[in-house]
């Protein structure tokens, strides 16, 4: 997985009815735009995140 800081990170749920997770990577702090990342989330929370198999990044529209 790679990413640059800007690029969205996308958490699937394991839940039926719930809700991907989704916030704004704001610091890339693996080698060549691997994790972890920080990641800011919707809902204001931030914390490093290694994903996992769930997770995906979406390129930022430049």
């Amino acid at each position: 997985m790679k990413a640059e800081v800007g690029d969205s990170l996308v958490v699937e749920s394991n839940k039926v009815d719930a809700a991907p997770r989704q916030g704004e990577i704001v610091e890339v702090r693996g080698e060549d735009g691997g994790p972890p990342y920080a990641v800011k989330w919707s809902d204001g929370h931030e914390g490093l995140v290694y994903p996992g198999a769930d997770a995906h990044v979406v390129p930022a529209q430049h």
